[in-house]
């Protein structure tokens, strides 16, 4: 997958999440059950985290590093997840939305970096063990996103319901 498909696949990803959850009340985002326990603030603040860790891996790779803390991250899902779970409890919702927006741009900002060998070539990376980069920042942005959209759809459509 080439830059420009990335760059499209995050556009559509992020504007069908957000014009699925616009029209929800701010009480609606933080109630709990749109994933499993997590509110779709939750959730969001979850999509911003893994995000985040891949902006900060993009970094290092562009420095020509590896990025273990990335690695370390992907290969431990559920203790990552549960860590950064109790980091963002209790943040404001504005400052949720401020970083998921944040973040995003940042990442598009960054796959300007990438060349487009940089991003298809399975073997450009030792660590990546015959993986393409793009696979890496799909799995962690808009395929993640993707991942949500069924529990957050259904959440949605249950509120309506109620109202």
């Amino acid at each position: 997958m080439h830059r420009d498909e990335i760059l499209e696949q995050l556009d559509i990803s992020r504007v069908r999440l957000l014009e699925l959850i616009e029209l929800l009340p701010d009480e609606a985002l933080l109630e709990p059950g749109a994933s499993g326990m997590w509110s779709i603030a939750d959730v969001l603040a979850h999509l911003t985290a893994w995000e985040s860790e891949l902006v900060t891996a993009l970094l290092r790779i562009d420095q020509g590093k590896k990025p273990d803390r990335f690695l370390a991250a992907i290969a431990d899902v559920e203790t990552y997840n549960a860590r950064r779970y109790r980091d963002y409890q209790g943040r404001e919702l504005d400052q949720i939305f401020d970083d998921f927006q944040a973040v995003r741009f940042q990442l598009e900002q960054w796959l300007e970096e990438f060349s487009a060998q940089d991003l298809t070539e399975p073997k450009r990376y030792s660590w990546a063990e015959g993986k393409p980069l793009w696979s890496f920042i799909k799995d962690n942005s808009f395929g993640h996103e993707s991942e949500h959209m069924p529990d957050i759809e259904a959440f949605v459509s249950r509120r309506k319901q109620v109202t």
